[in-house]
């Protein structure tokens, strides 16, 4: 199942900090790790899927620049969507 419009805009609804929030850092760090986690349970299967694994690399950079500019710009705001999301255990 990929990213449907009812699941994103659930994790909008979580991580958002106000009202109309769609794309601070926290939602667009949310999204990224829920692509991310689909396509390596879709590469567990199918491990010769290349074109995917480029594809999910390419997310896993998106999302570590994004934590890299939250991390300089509020620590205690990046503390806690690691905390959140439950990366970097």
């Amino acid at each position: 199942m990929a990213l449907t419009a009812e699941r994103k805009a659930d994790i909008i609804g979580q991580h958002k900090t106000h009202a109309t929030d769609t794309g601070s850092a926290e939602v667009q760090i949310a999204i990224l790790t829920d692509r991310i986690n689909y396509l390596t349970d879709h590469l567990k299967q199918h491990r010769q899927d290349h074109s995917t694994q480029r594809g999910l690399l390419k997310l896993v950079g998106q999302r570590r620049r994004q934590l890299a500019f939250l991390n300089k710009k509020d620590v205690t705001r990046y503390r806690a969507v690691l905390a959140k999301l439950g990366l970097r255990k």
